[in-house]
């Protein structure tokens, strides 16, 4: 028994670096789920803040001109304190028996299914609406759905 030699055993099997591997692949994976769905929710309140921010700013222009009977985008800028950015837009008018202005938005964010699925999410919190391309007088189809490509709120 004397001439056995015992030797030690240095580093990784092959076998363990691979699992440790797997492992870390499935952690990162999960990873980039969570962080796509989180950039989705950021969009989203995003544009809530924006039609919010439209929101006031059609508000204080009825408070400067309240002969008004209609509202466009241009007519909000000098009651804005930052460029917002394309796919806002105002309409005024009578849109509806209750409703004669809204703000609205249809930019290239709504083609993402994340950002409408958290729009409508939090449609009812944030007094959100939502209309289909065909319905461009904005019948009123509250709350917004995520299959709807107009998210608008109302402005007066």
């Amino acid at each position: 028994m004397k001439g056995i030699i015992r030797t030690r055993r240095s580093g990784f099997t092959l076998v363990e670096l691979l699992i440790v591997i797997i492992i870390i692949g499935i952690l990162a994976g999960a990873m980039m789920m969570l962080m796509g769905s989180s950039s989705d929710r950021a969009e989203a309140t995003k544009i809530i803040s924006n039609l919010r921010s439209l929101k006031a700013a059609s508000l204080q222009f009825r408070a400067d001109k309240p002969d008004a009977t209609t509202i466009t985008i241009n007519d909000l800028k000098p009651f804005m304190d930052a460029e917002i950015g394309a796919g806002y837009d105002a309409q005024g008018g009578m849109i509806s028996a209750d409703i004669r202005w809204a703000v609205i938005y249809t930019g290239t964010l709504m083609t993402n299914a994340g950002v409408r699925k958290a729009l409508a999410n939090s449609a009812a919190e944030s007094s959100l609406l939502g209309a289909t391309a065909a319905a461009a007088g904005f019948a009123t189809t509250p709350p917004y759905a995520d299959t709807d490509p107009v998210v608008w709120m109302r402005a007066r």
